[in-house]
């Protein structure tokens, strides 16, 4: 876990270096869906998440 927070820090940290602001909003909103389908597939939720979409 660490590591992908390592990892995540340093692709904002070059996503800002290089100007690149506009992709920093799609990253946390693909972010934001990963966790709803691991949250939705690995809790008794999913039918409830799933009537979201």
């Amino acid at each position: 876990m660490k590591s992908a927070m390592l990892t995540l820090r340093e692709l904002m940290g070059f996503l800002w270096k290089e100007k690149m602001w506009w992709l920093i909003p799609m990253l946390c909103i693909m972010l934001v869906f990963v966790g709803i389908i691991v949250f939705g597939n690995s809790t008794g939720l999913g039918p409830f998440l799933y009537t979201l979409f």
